[in-house]
């Protein structure tokens, strides 16, 4: 391969230029007052915990889930018996993401499709199978509903079934998702509630966390979907921490919780762990103080249990290739290494066989002993904070923030974050991210090896990828017919119209909800209640 001239100028991801060399004198003088504060002291630069991962090593928490429900229970047994340390349910997004059962046309009309981005779990009925044997008391998990509208339903369904089995549910610990940058932002569905009604569903969840689930993390801002979609890392804080002001606002006005709780319920958060090594882990040690700083400027909250940020991270999906997909495994691991490196909480590697398929069981297993490696074998969980004190890390965790504060200045300038959403702004500065970062591509700028270089492939290796079932659609079709045959239909009819009042009136709609999830009330079901009460968000999107 010929040798590839170095441009003049190299620029991070997020805009500014990159100098040869780093010394002190780069370090803004303001940033440099927070190297010498230990891990674990406000503002939490250097960390979350004064002994890091020497006392709490990062949870292993791999994406997981397809076909049945029975399916992805055996899939999240074979991740913990391999080492997972916590576990996440991923529903089926043809049916999830609208609030659709699977008789709707849109979902016949792709029947093939059905399982391949999760299982098909319609009712409380399909939730219990998903969670058969399940360590609900000893583990930390995510039951799904990572789209706002579908939050309240997996959050009512896991909840239920943990209560049928005996637990009380302030003693088990986890997390919701109801993210709006996945369908809002990165993945626009055909149909789903307005963003002023997603609001009140995630501040209804999170009040209904600060008085009953102690334990849980009632939402989390998933930066991850923001960054896939284009926005750069520092764009990606700024969406992150506009989000979360949305929340925090609303909190304050219905004065329901106590806002230390309320920010505390907002505080674990997930961002995504691209390939930049170095930027990424510097993004993990910015968003831990711009959290701090946001809360104790804006709110007056110093309590570290709520000023102190906790960071789920996912390995970037979006830079798998499916050509010599074996080079993903280098890939995952540089990019686990970066989010390791920034001193985050839990961490999922994305599987080689991403951009092929879902993860295939090898590919999961493969994305566990990546992160084992790192744990056991490296003695990378000595010492926390490593890169603290590095004249480049230091000065790009600076800059970062800089960027980042202007970014979420922007976007509080123009309305606020949901209304970037509504209006399309936020859509068109990931789409000229998208192009620039294309342009590189087809210009040479960029390379991506064994893509547009190092294109020689002499591997012996097959990947075959997943092995999944084809029954899916079928069978979730039976359970469907099965549960509206069997359950009581006058509760569920009851419980069903309680539902469509409280979400026309303005009380907490998880009790509701869970009334609903009881009595066997069918997502399909809740989604038509959703449409009739709140209608459709008019997408900013232009086709």
């Amino acid at each position: 391969m010929q040798a590839k001239t170095p441009p003049e100028v190299i620029r991070a991801s997020s805009g500014f230029e990159l100098k040869p060399f780093y010394t002190a004198a780069d370090i803004p003088a303001s940033h440099r007052e927070r190297i010498d504060i230990a891990p674990g002291e406000a503002p939490y630069q250097r960390g979350f915990h004064p002994g890091g991962y020497r006392s709490k090593p990062w949870r292993i928490f791999q994406l997981s889930g397809f076909g049945k429900p029975e399916d992805e229970n055996e899939r999240i047994k074979f991740l913990l018996r391999n080492g997972e340390t916590g576990f996440i349910m991923e529903h089926d997004r043809n049916t999830a993401d609208h609030c659709y059962n699977v008789d709707h046309p849109d979902v016949v009309a792709r029947r093939e499709d059905v399982g391949l981005t999760g299982a098909v779990m319609q009712s409380v009925r399909d939730i219990a199978i998903c969670m058969d044997g399940l360590p609900v008391d000893s583990s930390f998990a995510h039951p799904g509903g990572a789209v706002v509208q579908h939050a309240p339903f997996a959050l009512a369904g896991y909840w239920t079934v943990a209560r049928r089995r005996g637990f009380q549910l302030d003693k088990i610990a986890g997390t919701g998702q109801s993210d709006f940058n996945l369908t809002y932002l990165g993945c626009v569905t055909k149909q789903q509630i307005p963003t002023d009604a997603g609001l009140r569903f995630n501040a209804d969840i999170i009040e209904f966390c600060g008085q009953h689930l102690p334990y849980w993390v009632p939402v989390s801002i998933a930066g991850y979907n923001a960054a896939d979609t284009g926005l750069n890392p520092a764009q990606e804080l700024g969406t992150l921490f506009a989000n979360a002001v949305e929340y925090l606002d609303e909190m304050k006005r219905r004065g329901t919780v106590d806002m230390q709780m309320a920010a505390k319920g907002c505080a674990g958060v997930s961002f995504r762990a691209s390939i930049h090594i170095f930027e990424e882990a510097a993004k993990m040690r910015a968003a831990r103080v711009m959290w701090s700083e946001l809360l104790r400027s804006r709110y007056d909250i110093t309590d570290p249990k709520a000023a102190n940020l906790r960071v789920h991270c996912v390995t970037a999906g979006s830079k798998m290739t499916y050509q010599q997909p074996l080079n993903n495994i280098v890939r995952g691991t540089l990019m686990a290494l970066a989010a390791a490196m920034g001193g985050v909480q839990s961490l999922g590697v994305s599987g080689y066989d991403e951009a092929l398929s879902i993860p295939s069981e090898h590919a999961h297993q493969m994305s566990l002993r990546v992160q084992q490696i790192l744990q056991e074998e490296t003695n990378f969980c000595a010492v926390t904070d490593p890169l603290g004190g590095s004249y480049y890390v230091e000065t790009l965790t600076a800059q970062l923030m800089e960027k980042a504060w202007e970014f979420f200045d922007e976007i509080e300038k123009a309305g606020g974050y949901l209304a970037c959403l509504d209006s399309g702004w936020l859509h068109a500065r990931a789409a000229e991210n998208q192009h620039d970062e294309f342009m590189a591509m087809e210009t040479g700028e960029a390379n991506i090896v064994g893509v547009t270089c190092a294109t020689e492939d002499e591997s012996p290796y097959e990947v075959d990828g997943f092995v999944g079932t084809d029954d899916a659609f079928d069978v979730a079709t039976e359970r469907l017919h099965e549960t509206l045959r069997t359950r009581h239909e006058s509760a569920a009819g009851t419980a069903l119209k309680n539902l469509e009042a409280v979400c026309r009136g303005s009380d907490n709609i998880m009790p509701a909800m869970l009334d609903a999830l009881d009595a066997d009330v069918t997502l399909g079901e809740i989604g038509d209640v959703y449409r009739d009460v709140f209608g459709d968000w008019n997408t900013p999107i232009q086709t």
